[in-house]
């Protein structure tokens, strides 16, 4: 290769930096303006907060749409937003933080802290470490136990949530296998509190959002400041948007409690491309480089094909993040959900690129659509529709859910021309070891069934055939319908319950397929 004379070595250097620039402004304010409105009209999203952060700075952070279908007021860089899953990271830096200052380690038993810890057999239980709290290989199934939590188990109390983890049924061997888990986060931020000596939400503020100057965020729902900038949560239902509760149990907000807007999140993106530095000239740590390089190491392997529509070798969950790599650039990303709201954080290192989607509707495509739009631009990829492609599938999806659904229902229609069967078989109180009881009464021949510690959990019941009946919620947001299907004993009476989702398109934190009922209680 010949040897670049200094002149042509410093025209390459210019051409080089203005490459890059170009490719830094793929997406103008006027294009990513246009991007974003796009992305609102084609999947109903009332408001929009987009934050892009390259090179250390903020290029990009606007508000879109507006906060509410009822005030009408607009989305701006301050409005706050729950982040649901994207609190997870934050639990885990603050883990991080503790073993920085030598309290304990990524691989300290659970029970060293937290002595009543049980999960579903005595060696699990015992080797479980601080590690797998945060890396979804228990064992247990997906989403297990989040009934819980969701979707307003307002009775249920942090130490019941830790009790009842031992009645959860595994599905996969111990670190075999990843299904994602939000009660052991909860733990996890119980291991916080027992540690630090106080609550999870006071470490959140005071040690990582104070510093930082988040200053207009919380740990949770119940301690924001000013509620006077905040979105509403959205959800479609039966084709029309309406304002829904985006309700998460204050006890699990080391899972997903958090609110903040991309203005605040703009700076702990910053802190996470900068391994833990910040402040001017970067001179402030918060928790060291080997922690957060641990953060961002694989840890549980996701099997299966990646569904980024990137080429992709592996996938796997790290602590507090998942991680892969997208044409050849490691990403560390997170996505966030609670009803009517969903959220995504994605960073490129490499490109020291931070991309932040905040919306108040729970279409997980309009946040892909946007973030993949902008990193195409970053990856060079071109000639793509992000939001043509992502309509498609959700179409795809919603007609498959709908054809499943939809069946089900014209049969109950077409059974309720039948005799039915004697529902007096079926009433009476019906507990699960972990979830609690569920009360089935007859009105106007129809069963009613009422979750006890979980209100919003209530409907009718159609029968079906057999001794299954399907169960219509009352909160029809939650497109969570249920088969319910009866034992029956050798008298004919029912004494033991199991339900199942319906749709495929149920969220998985309505785990319907992990409870196990027995009669308690004749009515």
């Amino acid at each position: 290769m010949k040897f670049l004379s200094r002149l042509s070595f410093a025209s390459f250097l210019v051409l080089l930096f203005l490459s890059n620039s170009s490719i830094a402004q793929v997406l103008n304010s006027s294009q990513l303006d246009s991007l974003v409105e796009k992305t609102r009209r084609t999947f109903n999203v009332p408001g929009i907060a987009l934050a892009i952060i390259h090179d250390g700075k903020v290029i990009h952070s606007k508000g879109y749409g507006i906060r509410s279908i009822a005030n009408q007021k607009p989305v701006d860089e301050h409005t706050l937003f729950a982040i649901a899953s994207n609190s997870k990271a934050f639990t885990a830096t603050a883990l991080a933080m503790l073993i920085d200052e030598g309290k304990l380690d990524w691989d300290t038993k659970v029970r060293a802290v937290i002595p009543e810890f049980t999960l579903y057999n005595p060696y699990v239980s015992a080797e479980f470490t601080v590690r797998d709290l945060l890396t979804h290989r228990s064992g247990l199934g997906l989403g297990a136990g989040d009934l819980m939590i969701w979707p307003d188990s307002t009775q249920v109390t942090k130490e019941e949530l830790i009790h009842n983890m031992r009645y959860l049924t595994p599905v996969s061997g111990f670190r075999t296998k990843y299904d994602y888990d939000n009660l052991l986060y909860i733990v996890a931020g119980e291991v916080v509190e027992r540690i630090a000596g106080i609550s999870w939400e006071e470490f959140i503020e005071e040690r990582i959002m104070k510093p930082l100057q988040m200053n207009e965020s919380s740990a949770s729902l119940k301690r924001i400041k000013s509620k006077n900038n905040m979105i509403d949560a959205h959800a479609p239902v039966d084709g029309k948007l309406q304002i829904v509760s985006s309700y998460f149990a204050d006890m699990g907000n080391a899972a997903g409690g958090i609110y903040a807007n991309i203005f605040d999140l703009s700076k702990w993106v910053l802190l996470q491309l900068n391994e833990g530095k910040y402040g001017p000239e970067l001179k402030k740590s918060l928790f060291s480089k080997k922690v957060h390089g641990e953060m961002w190491t694989p840890q549980t392997i996701i099997s299966g094909r990646s569904t980024v529509p990137y080429k992709s070798n592996s996938t796997s969950y790290g602590l507090g993040w998942r991680l892969t790599d997208i044409n050849g650039y490691f990403q560390a990303m997170h996505t966030g959900g609670l009803g009517g709201v969903v959220t995504q954080t994605t960073l490129l290192p490499e490109l020291n690129l931070g991309i932040l989607v905040l919306t108040n509707q729970e279409s997980g495509a309009a946040f892909n659509a946007i973030t993949n739009q902008i990193k195409d631009a970053y990856l060079g990829v071109k000639n793509t529709d992000r939001v043509q492609e992502y309509s498609a599938g959700v179409k795809r999806n919603q007609e498959k859910g709908n054809e499943i659904t939809n069946k089900i229902w014209q049969e109950i229609e077409a059974q309720s021309k039948n005799k039915s069967p004697d529902l007096g078989s079926y009433i009476g109180a019906y507990k699960d070891p972990w979830f609690g009881q569920v009360f089935i009464t007859e009105k106007n021949n129809l069963l009613y069934v009422q979750a006890e510690k979980s209100p919003k959990l209530r409907g009718q019941a159609f029968y079906y055939k057999g001794n299954t009946f399907v169960v219509k919620w009352e909160d029809r947001s939650m497109n969570a319908d249920v088969f319910m299907t009866f034992t029956l004993s050798k008298d004919g009476v029912g004494d033991r319950m199991k339900m199942e989702a319906i749709s495929p398109l149920t969220d998985f934190s309505f785990d319907f397929q992990d409870l196990n009922f027995e009669k308690v209680l004749d009515q």
